[in-house]
């Protein structure tokens, strides 16, 4: 009996039925919301590297197939449990994912970015994620960005009315037939730029629409 109900049955359990339910709730929920797009001017060549708080992960994949529906993408997911809930939810979105994070597996990480960008798929990351602090800056996408040459596009949605987790993000869930607002930032360098001045270029970006 004990091992019927071992922490690894268990998270095996809740890996194949929790993430299609989220997928299917989440797409149930963005079609019963207005939207509107804010789209760039231009449209980077890919690969290229996309930015998103980790509060706004849940509606954010939309705007990204809206506007490059064509271009391949990873999303770089950390390796805690929650994380693999995340990946498998996302993969139904059709994304790539690259496990780790800068506070657990980052060296892996930062070379299976690498090979994905070689091979021509864009690199998502939420620069204060996995565990915060919210709206920080980690060093991964400034380290990638400036060792594969990439420019970055910025990602931010606002719901018109919305619920407020009580989580490190103050994640951000959408309520049904809010309005979504979904921005995109121009294309913008890190080259030539300090890390801590492409922290500030970065977090600048993504509160332009707040």
């Amino acid at each position: 009996m004990e091992k019927l109900f071992s922490k690894e049955r268990k998270r095996a359990f809740f890996l194949a039925l929790f993430p299609p339910i989220i997928y299917l709730l989440i797409r149930v929920l963005f079609f019963s919301c207005k939207k509107r797009y804010h789209k760039p001017k231009r449209v980077p060549d890919a690969p290229f590297m996309v930015a998103f708080w980790h509060g706004e992960i849940l509606m954010n994949p939309f705007m990204y197939k809206k506007i490059f529906k064509d271009v391949k993408m990873s999303l770089m997911i950390s390796e805690h449990f929650d994380g693999e809930m995340i990946a498998k939810s996302v993969s139904y979105f059709g994304f790539d994912t690259i496990r780790g994070s800068s506070t657990r597996g980052a060296i892996k990480a930062l070379k299976e970015s690498f090979k994905k960008i070689d091979l021509g798929q864009s690199i998502a990351i939420t620069p204060d994620g996995p565990r915060g602090p919210r709206h920080s800056v980690a060093d991964g996408i400034v380290v990638i960005s400036q060792k594969k040459g990439l420019e970055v596009v910025a990602l931010s949605y606002k719901a018109s009315s919305f619920w407020k987790m009580k989580s490190w993000d103050e994640f951000i869930i959408p309520k049904p037939f809010s309005t979504l607002d979904f921005y995109a930032s121009e294309p913008f360098s890190l080259a030539g730029l300090s890390k801590e001045e492409a922290k500030k270029e970065i977090k600048k970006r993504l509160f332009d629409y707040v």
